[in-house]
Order: structure tokens, then sequence, then C-alpha cells
């Protein structure tokens, strides 16, 4: 894209055409040619149409708002199924509030982008598929292939939610980066709006307590379970039609925290050896172990993903690529307590699962930290190292259908 930019810097028809087939990375190579050809008045035009930014709120066209309202009330139905029905809350919620979020989501893409039958269609089946699936598995609580399956169901909803983003670019590793983006943002957004609906409860329930009139119950049961199960829809609608308010946020957290985790993932590692407390036995701190490489991953994912609007700063890729060689080792360390469990007490759906997840973290860490190393060391270009996660995506997708669908059948349902 660099090349073809530079090559028609002074062909508005060829670069029209060059930002309609990949807007995102067109904006991303621009930005970056930009500063040493602002004597070129046709880029000034480019500079202001791709950096426009504005301080005000916007809300999107009208017809939106009425589809992210309609959503949000239906995903606060769906929320509100135990209350209106009388069947358990805990069964109803343990199975079923991943369908509150991921495919409220996807039909809000499949509409934004207006996708043709045949793209909605594989979401609806597969959703409709697991929905049956999750709610007639045994009500078995110690089985823990089907505990396994209710943990990978929303990974798996969250690829489906992925493939409805990417919509008629499924194939692009930009698109793919960018999905990886817009869950960061997500994630910052609906966390500042969820403290907001908190802070905004307690001072209702507080300012109708003062005359004497309870209504915590009320409430909580019947307005504040509306407005949580609306989170996620109305932060991914603040995203889409205000990127330039949220996404300067994400890459500031990504930047402070690298560091940071670093920091404190080498003096655990120093710690490990120090009181030779390894993961072998103690099954506790396996489970720990996995989560911090799990919490690891994500940081280095979200961090390579942003790495690109700072591919100048050597440091933040040497500190990328330390924190990726660490986290191998931990994965490593990781890798070998499970084969360890395995022989010395057998295979089991916990085992297997944990095996799996991690040999594939690992593989997907070995790719990431290679093209850190040729990007920190060798002038590599980023986009390498995006690409070697945007193609490993699919992947843990498949895994977690497998986890999630054919586990309690493999286990028979123990």
């Amino acid at each position: 894209m660099k090349n073809d930019i530079l090559n028609n810097l002074h062909n508005p028809k060829e670069l029209e055409k060059l930002y309609r087939q990949n807007k995102s990375g067109f904006k991303k190579e621009f930005n970056i040619i930009y500063p040493g050809h602002r004597e070129n008045i046709g880029l000034t035009y480019w500079n202001e149409r791709l950096n426009f930014e504005t301080d005000t709120l916007s809300f999107g066209p009208k017809n939106e708002v009425w589809v992210v309202v309609a959503i949000a009330l239906f995903a606060g139905l769906l929320a509100n199924i135990p209350n209106l029905t009388g069947i358990d809350k805990a069964k109803f919620l343990t199975r079923n509030i991943s369908f509150i979020v991921f495919p409220l989501l996807s039909i809000y893409f499949i509409w934004k982008q207006n996708l043709s039958f045949k793209k909605w269609l594989f979401p609806l089946i597969t959703t409709i598929v697991a929905v049956v699936y999750i709610n007639l598995l045994p009500n078995n609580e110690a089985s823990n292939s089907i505990t396994l399956s209710f943990i990978h169901l929303p990974l798996f909803l969250w690829a489906i939610l992925g493939y409805t983003f990417l919509g008629n670019n499924l194939h692009s590793n930009q698109h793919r980066i960018s999905y990886l983006r817009y869950n960061g943002d997500l994630v910052v957004m609906s966390a500042i709006i969820f403290l907001s609906t908190i802070l905004f409860t307690g001072i209702t329930i507080a300012l109708f307590d003062l005359i004497d009139i309870k209504i915590e119950t009320f409430f909580t049961q019947y307005i504040l379970i509306w407005g949580l199960a609306a989170i996620p829809m109305t932060g991914t609608y603040l995203i889409q039609n205000n990127a330039q308010l949220i996404n300067k946020v994400s890459p500031i957290i990504a930047k402070i925290f690298t560091p940071l985790v670093f920091i404190n993932l080498f003096i655990y590692l120093i710690a490990i050896i120090y009181t030779k407390k390894y993961p072998y036995q103690d099954r506790n701190l396996l489970l720990i172990f996995n989560a911090l490489l799990v919490g690891v991953m994500a940081l280095i994912l979200f961090s390579v993903a942003e790495a690109g609007k700072r591919s100048d700063n050597k440091m933040n890729l040497l500190v990328l690529f330390g924190l990726s060689v660490l986290t191998i080792i931990v994965n490593g360390i990781a890798l070998s307590a499970i084969g360890f469990r395995i022989m010395e007490w057998g295979l089991t759906p916990n085992r297997l699962a944990v095996l799996g997840g991690n040999l594939l973290i690992c593989i997907n860490l070995l790719m990431v930290s290679y093209k850190l190393f040729l990007t920190a060391f060798r002038k590599a270009e980023v986009e390498e190292v995006e690409k070697s996660i945007a193609l490993f995506l699919p992947i843990y997708g498949i895994w977690t259908a497998l986890v999630t669908f054919l586990f309690p059948i493999l286990f028979q349902f123990k």
C-alpha cells in the first residue's frame, strides 16, 4: 500500500481507488507518508479528509438510533426472562448470558453493513444451533466437559461476531486487526458506561431512601438489569459513530501497562525459581498461571494491533518483544505442568482443553515474537506482526467450537 500511494501522489483517481480498496490500510500508510510531502496541496486535502476530528458527540442517522434502541430493549427482555417466567435464574444465565450480548451485536453489524442473505445465514444457523445445543445439555454440575462448554461458548460466539464484523472483508488481515481494536475500545467504553450506571443507581436509590421510599428491589430487578444488558450495544454504537473520542484511550492504556506487565512478569518468574513452587502439583496455581497467560497474551495482541501507529518507537517494540519472550517462557512452564499432570493422573476434559489452548497460544506467540524481532532489529514492517495475529484468529474460533460442541459428547457428558 505504501509504495502504491507514493507512486500515485499526483494521481487523485488512483488514490481514491486505493482508499476504497482498503480504507484503514490507506489511512495508516498515508499518515506515515504525509509529513514528508506537506507541500503537496492534494495530499493536504486528503489529510483533512482522513484525520478531521470533532469534539462533538455524534449519534449517527436516525434510523440507526432506532435499530440500536430496539436491540438494546431486546437484550433487556432476554436478560429478564427469569424474572418474567420464574425459571431458575442461575441456570438460565449460566447457559444463556452469552446470547444476550454477541448475537445481538452481530445483528447490528449485519444491519449496518447491509450484508447479503448468504453472509448472515451462517451466523443465524450457528447461533440457533448453539442455543438449542447448550440448553439441551444435561444439568450436571459435576461434569467438567459441560462446564467447559459453558466457558467456551462466549469465545465461540465472539468468533461468530467477528465473522459479521468482517462482513465482505472476511479474508482481510487489516479488518481482522480492526476487529481486535474494536474489542479493546468496547472494553474501555463498556467499563465507563458500567461505572456510570452503578453511580446513577446508587444516587437514585439514595435519593428515594431520603423520603422513605424503598426501591432497591424494584430498581435492581426491573430497571438496572435492562441498563446492564444494553451496555455492549450502547458501547458499540458510540464507538462506531465517535471513533475519534475513544480510539485514543486504548493505545494509552496499552502503552502504560505493557512495561508494567513486563516488569511484573519478570519478577514473578524469578520468584518462581527462588521459591521452587512450580505448578506441577498445585492445581490452583496452574489455573492462575493460565489466567495470567491469557491476560498477558491479550495485552500483547492489543499492543501489537496499535503498534502500527507508533512504528518509529523502537523502545515500545523492544518491550513488546521482551514481553512476548517472557510469556513464551511462562507458556512453556504451563505446558510442562499440564503434560506432567496428564502423565501422572491421565487425560481429563480440563487438561485437554488447557493443553490445546496453551499449544495454540504458544504457536501464536512464537510467530508474533519472530515478527517482533524482525520489526525491532531488522526494520521489518509492523504489518508483518499484525498479519501473524490476524492469520491465527480463525484457528482460535475453531478450537472454541470444538470444546463447546464436541467435548461433552467426546467425554460422555462427564
